[in-house]
């Protein structure tokens, strides 16, 4: 009786939580949880955004829209609710303590999210298989949003034929190929990953693109431009002086390097524990505070910077719709609970960039005041 009672309380207090959002638990709306196994309520309770999500994926709970429920709980401010309470506190404390991205946790990251198979991408990217956001300048689709996005960055590294470029988490050589394909440069592009790096070579042959599996603090030499696109998410609050020191060593004197990251806007934060354990260990967006420090101290100059709000929303939508449309292929390969999974994720982030404080910013670093030019123009 005991337990029956805790389990209304805990039911009167969830359903009092959604109440400004709208949602309702059974209701009829399309946006409402269907909750199918009563675990729920104490499972969420214990484990927070954390024992939501894995109820997801165990399918304790269902919703016809879950895009319109997560949107409604983001403008709510439900994320916020949750937040705020002194076990996220601890939470975010332990993260920012104990991120401790090695040379060996780098591979074991590479070997969890990106050594799933290949295929897994290719049913949800672009033909150049970029896995970070596009750019969405008059983009009718999201091939095009890519395109752009990748010859933005080729107009801010300034690339002219000839050149040596590091791309820094070439993923599967989308960026690579397109930079030699298109302003003659010489590519080498580093990754962790023993999937991304054989499908890179396959995709860049005949081309002058170089694919190796290494982590970025055992290279040496100096390159002309240095690019790092979606890549610095899995550097670790802790290195991120090693990473910008490494970067200014590679770099040449008149070099350039641009840095694509996922970052947030606001309060100190930590990744949600649900994305930290099933879908990106030990990753860290980081605001501009953060990075300003490190890039200041490396001998780096912020030459440029721009803020690419809502971008990722309308890239993640894309990669929610292939998934879901490719629905029956991915469980070829994969149970339900990883579809789940994978359409948990992909939801719950294109709502964040849409409602929540993630953004994208592109760092235009240099070591000299007078290698970028004094306006804009040259960029679009």
């Amino acid at each position: 009786n005991m337990r029956r009672r805790g389990l209304r309380k805990t039911i009167r207090q969830f359903e009092k939580m959604l109440e400004p959002a709208g949602i309702q638990l059974n209701g009829s709306n399309a946006w409402d949880i269907e909750v199918h196994d009563n675990a729920f309520f104490p499972r969420l309770v214990r484990d927070g955004t954390l024992g939501l999500g894995e109820a997801y994926m165990d399918g304790w709970w269902d919703c016809p829209a879950l895009d319109e429920m997560i949107d409604r709980a983001f403008r709510a401010g439900l994320e916020d609710k949750v937040r705020n309470n002194s076990r996220f506190l601890l939470y975010l404390l332990g993260c920012r303590l104990l991120n401790r991205q090695s040379h060996t946790r780098a591979f074991q990251v590479g070997e969890q999210h990106y050594d799933i198979g290949n295929d897994v991408f290719e049913h949800m990217l672009d033909p150049y298989m970029n896995y970070s956001c596009g750019y969405w300048d008059k983009a009718e689709c999201l091939a095009q949003a890519q395109v752009n996005k990748m010859q933005m960055i080729c107009e801010k590294l300034g690339l002219e034929p000839g050149m040596q470029v590091l791309d820094v988490g070439c993923g599967w050589g989308g960026l690579a190929r397109w930079m030699a394909e298109h302003h003659g440069v010489s590519v080498t592009g580093i990754t962790v990953s023993k999937e991304q790096a054989q499908l890179a070579g396959e995709r860049c042959a005949g081309l002058p693109v170089t694919i190796r599996i290494k982590d970025y603090r055992d290279l040496q030499g100096q390159f002309d431009r240095i690019v790092s696109v979606g890549m610095f998410e899995h550097v670790g609050i802790n290195f991120f002086s090693e990473f910008f020191s490494k970067t200014y060593n590679l770099l040449k004197e008149n070099g350039i390097f641009l840095l694509h990251t996922i970052g947030h806007q606001g309060k100190i934060s930590a990744t949600n524990p649900w994305m930290r354990k099933y879908i990106f260990p030990g990753g860290y967006t980081p605001s501009i505070s953060e990075l300003a420090v490190p890039i200041e101290k490396s001998g780096l100059i912020i030459s440029d910077l721009e803020v690419l709000r809502k971008h990722y929303s309308l890239t993640l939508r894309n990669w929610k719709e292939r998934c879901i449309s490719n629905k029956s292929k991915i469980l070829e390969m994969f149970d339900e609970k990883f579809f789940r999974m994978w359409e948990f994720y992909l939801t719950s982030c294109e709502l964040a960039f849409k409602w929540g404080d993630q953004v994208v910013f592109q760092f235009q670093l240099a070591k000299d005041q007078t290698t970028v030019p004094i306006t804009r123009d040259y960029i679009y």
